[in-house]
């Protein structure tokens, strides 16, 4: 079941600040590990879940922050390209 992610907890997500962020509370990119063979719904629902934020993880020792320019284009849009050209 695919379950949507409330605007007030993607903002929340969205305004982790990388530089005062505690590497440690991060979910390390190399550790998410999402089946290519299950359905797009799924594969987003499962990076999620592991990655608990997908804008802001580490990969090693660096923060990763990720942002998107206002074009009115969602995370949940952003993922379904993103997973669609895996």
């Amino acid at each position: 079941m695919h379950k949507q992610i409330s605007e007030e907890a993607l903002k929340a997500m969205q305004s982790v600040d990388m530089m005062s962020v505690d590497i440690n509370t991060l979910v390390d990119i190399k550790d998410v590990h999402v089946d290519p063979d299950l359905p797009l719904p799924e594969r987003i629902q499962e990076y999620i879940r592991q990655i608990k934020n997908p804008f802001c993880y580490r990969d090693g020792d660096v923060v990763v922050k990720v942002s998107f320019s206002d074009n009115n284009i969602s995370l949940e849009e952003r993922l379904k390209d993103y997973f669609s050209m895996l």
